[in-house]
């Protein structure tokens, strides 16, 4: 009994001590560019190792080319107390970084480019791939070669090669890719390299600068990068150059695969995640995750205590102060050893990989392919099966080539009468004719045959089987494949695509609307309606400022006719009769004649009121031209107006439903887009109540003819402008294309129909023949006309600011004319007052002339001489006081 209770209690002492004193929290830190690919990789490799002890991370988003913000962010996390490091170093800071680890005993694991150091703090992921070129290029019996490198890495490799050189009596010249090249300079240095005939490029530089140079070089031999499937071949591999490369992961490996799966459907709430290929650098940095869980589990299953208490330390003290349990953590480190994403990890005492495996690929035209392998005890291992070619081009008229199409208007159709024919007469059609065009061009015999379960091509979720044509062509059963094939990457993978015989892209359908035929106050509509407004108070204000200078102005004034000429000579004494014909009835006329461009049989005779009837005619002939202009077209065009132009419209608004077909690849692209239009559509299609998306094209174009307008249905263009051009001719595609594709001619990967085909199309299309053959099939054979019936262009009514510099002209005009009526008034007055000698009693004669005179249109006045009693009071005192006394 009493050992019993003593076994219980040792065992619960160490329990508890062993709980104490290994921390259940281990803080990782990181250091990594911001936006980095490696920092969001190690957040996803986090998420995978959540058991006791559980990593934290401490993360700093730096320069990594920048030493002192690499200086800070390290001194920081390990003010912090981290355990370990993950992250990139720059070929500026690597020292740096070294001589902290070395100095302080904290582990640095890293993804980037290894590096010849005995520093073992330093934990370098990425294998050393000297020893594999160097067999590399004994297995292909190179002795004369380029090596192209960066100086981050490429020196070790460099020095390596040039000692093998020696030995093995090679001619090899190097070209540093990072002594200030840019890409001009880099195109001479290719050139000049063509010139020498060196044909025969090694390649050592990282992803995104080796994929730049892959588009401007067309002989490479060998990369150096280990992620040969992360590059872009896409034009690369359309010149037919030999390419050669290392490659760390095994894509074809379980656990890669559903590691893969799983960083495609990772999302985390900090970061937004691409969901792209994994790259050999973000597979390499889920390995480090994965080797430090390893070694802190371990040492905890060892019961090491690795605690930090207290302060950490100070990074920059002097001299500095090693954390004491870094020498057991880089131990622990370096004792590793897992199977990773990138093969078998394992590290020597030194911090570097070994016993490695890197496969060795090279770029066929059916895309990348292993050709064998490398590691430490086998050495270069080729595993290329290289099969022969047994049908070259010569031989393409030798048997009669299976045609795969589906039945789709207009592309392929039966004839009216294809029950009485046989063969490819059968069929008419687009396709139809340009499978013929196409096999005249390259120059074989064909048989079209309809795919037999009517599908164009997918692959199946549960069999991974393909079905359609392209499952047809992917299996033996066709050649080529001629119909509205839409090129897509998922296809491209399987079959070859030829360039595009058709563009075309996700439109609109609406139904045509009723064309609005022209008002009764249809004349109206030329001019927009404030503009009718102002010329009706340019109208007033013309009439009133005419009659107002015609008052002031002297030279407006005529004597009586019954005086006569004898009564103009007589003297100051008599009276006088004065006329004025600009009353305000007769100012309203001549402006309205003057509108109506019809004249007057009145006309201004003083400066003042010249210069308003000028600016008034101005006026009138500018507004009048306009109006007619534009006149004819709102008279005899019948409108058309749309009720939405483009997307934008049928997005911002509720009166019109719209849907796409259901399970296409319109629905499809709607669902995945990150456009904020788009999203908002889709938002509303897949809410809508009743749903919007129909099982069939015909269904989806029978709801929009039997919508009255109020739903909308989005297709392909192509599809759509055919669609438009049958009977009851009440559809019509509105706005621009969503998105941009194109339909091509596909052959099985390899096949020697490829590059034939592909040309016969460059061909066709340069002779214009596709353009014809889509006029001929869309338009000519149409049943509603020209495809631009009906499509008058809408004529917008002239706005305000159309016109609106005469308006300015006509306000300058009328004030400048009543400036020149004030100043004739002064000016006369003056002169009159001097003439006759009298100053008050012309002045008075003067402003009783302006003042009354209201009996009749024509301003009959009679004028009379001023008292005796008020010649002595001052000309203008008189003159202002009766100014000031008088009004309209």
């Amino acid at each position: 009994m009493q050992r019993s209770f003593t076994l219980v209690f040792v065992s619960f002492c160490v329990g508890f001590c062993y709980g104490s004193s290994f921390p259940s929290n281990i803080n990782i830190g990181g250091l990594f560019p911001k936006g980095s690919h490696e920092n969001e990789v190690f957040h996803f490799a986090l998420s995978h190792h959540q058991d006791i002890p559980r990593l934290v991370p401490q993360v700093d988003m730096v320069d990594t080319a920048s030493s002192f913000a690499m200086t800070y962010a390290f001194c920081s996390q390990f003010s912090k107390g981290v355990y370990a490091i993950i992250g990139l170093y720059d070929r500026k800071t690597m020292n740096m970084l070294m001589s902290f680890c070395g100095a302080l005993h904290v582990c640095f694991v890293t993804p980037s480019f290894p590096i010849e150091t005995n520093n073992q703090f330093v934990i370098q992921l990425r294998p050393e791939l000297q020893e594999p070129l160097i067999a590399l290029i004994q297995h292909y019996k190179w002795t004369k070669f380029v090596y192209m490198y960066s100086s981050h890495s490429g020196l070790t490799v460099l020095q390596k090669i040039l000692d093998t050189a020696a030995e093995k009596t090679w001619q090899v010249t190097s070209v540093n890719l990072d002594s200030g090249m840019d890409q001009t300079a880099f195109l001479k240095v290719v050139q000049d390299l063509e010139k020498k005939k060196e044909y025969n490029i090694i390649l050592d530089c990282e992803l995104e600068r080796l994929n730049m140079i892959l588009n401007l070089v067309n002989n490479i031999g060998l990369t150096y990068c280990p992620g040969f499937l992360d590059m872009n071949f896409t034009e690369f591999q359309k010149s037919g150059a030999n390419i050669t490369g290392f490659q760390l992961m095994n894509y074809s490996d379980e656990n890669v695969s559903k590691a893969i799966e799983e960083w495609v459907d990772f999302d985390s709430k900090d970061l937004k995640l691409p969901k792209g290929r994994l790259k050999y650098t973000g597979a390499l940095t889920y390995d480090g995750v994965s080797v430090m869980a390893t070694a802190f589990q371990n040492l905890r299953k060892q019961r090491i205590d690795i605690s930090r208490r207290g302060n950490a330390g100070e990074c920059l003290a002097n001299p500095p102060a090693p954390w004491g349990q870094g020498i057991d953590i880089q131990r622990a480190l370096q004792q590793v050893r897992i199977e990773g994403l990138t093969g078998h990890v394992q590290f020597n005492e030194k911090g570097h990989r070994t016993n490695f495996t890197v496969s060795i690929m090279e770029l066929s035209p059916s895309g990348p392919l292993k050709v064998g392998y490398w590691n430490e005890n086998e050495n270069y291992v080729n595993t290329a099966v290289y099969t022969p070619v047994v049908e070259e081009f010569f031989g393409l008229q030798n048997r009669t080539y299976v045609v795969t199409t589906i039945l789709e208007s207009p592309y392929v159709m039966l004839k009216k009468n294809h029950e009485q024919l046989v063969g490819n007469d059968k069929y008419e059609g687009y396709c139809v004719e340009l499978a013929a065009e196409i096999a005249k061009h390259v120059g074989y015999t064909y048989k079209l045959e309809v795919v037999s379960d009517g599908k164009y091509g997918a692959r199946d979720a549960e069999s991974k089987m393909w079905n359609g044509m392209v499952g047809e062509l992917v299996y033996g059963k066709a050649d080529v494949a001629v119909a509205p094939l839409t090129i897509t990457l998922v296809r491209e993978e399987v079959i070859d695509f030829s360039k595009p015989f058709m563009s075309l892209g996700i439109s609109i359908m609406i139904k045509k609307p009723t064309k609005s035929k022209p008002g009764v106050f249809s004349f109206l509509d030329p001019l927009a309606y404030e503009i009718w407004m102002c010329i009706v108070f340019a109208y007033i204000g013309v009439s009133v400022v005419l009659f107002l200078v015609s008052r002031f102005s002297p030279y407006e004034w005529q004597g009586d006719d019954s005086d006569g000429e004898e009564g103009q000579g007589q003297g100051q004494g008599q009276n006088e009769g004065h006329t004025n014909e600009f009353g305000i009835f007769n100012s309203l006329w001549f402006s309205l004649g003057a509108f109506m461009q019809q004249g007057c049989d009145i006309s201004p005779r003083s400066l003042s009121g010249r210069i308003v009837g000028g600016v008034w005619w101005f006026f009138t002939l500018i507004i009048i031209s306009s109006y007619t202009a534009n006149l004819a077209a709102f008279l005899t065009v019948e409108r058309m107006v749309s009720p939405i132009e483009s997307a934008e419209d049928l997005a911002k608004q509720t009166e019109i439903a719209y849907g796409t077909l259901d399970g296409g690849s319109t629905k499809e692209f709607f669902r995945r887009s990150k456009i904020a239009v788009f999203e908002k559509m889709w938002s509303y299609m897949k809410s809508a109540d009743p749903s919007v998306f129909v099982k069939t094209t015909d269904e989806g174009v029978v709801r929009v003819r039997k919508s009255k307008g109020r739903y909308a249905y989005l297709l392909e263009s192509t599809m759509n402008e055919y669609i438009e051009q049958r009977k009851p001719c009440d559809t019509m595609k509105v706005g621009g294309n969503l998105d941009s594709k194109g339909y091509g001619i596909a052959t099985p990967k390899g096949s020697a129909l490829r590059i034939p085909v592909n040309l016969a199309v460059l061909k066709l299309n340069e002779q214009a023949v596709l353009d014809k053959l889509k006029n001929k099939w869309w338009y000519d054979k149409g049943e509603c006309g020209s495809k631009d019936s009906g499509r008058k262009d809408k004529t917008s009514a002239l706005s305000l600011s159309n016109v609106a510099g005469v308006f300015y002209i006509l306000i300058g005009g009328l004030g400048l004319a009543m400036l020149v009526a004030l100043v004739e008034f002064c000016y006369k007055s003056r002169i009159e007052s001097r003439r006759m000698k009298v100053s008050c009693r012309v002045s008075q004669t003067t402003f009783r002339m302006t003042r009354t005179g209201s009996g009749g249109e024509n301003g009959r006045l009679v004028a009379h001489d001023f008292p005796k009693a008020a010649q002595t009071l001052p000309c203008m005192s008189q003159a202002g006081m009766g100014l000031s006394t008088t009004g309209m």
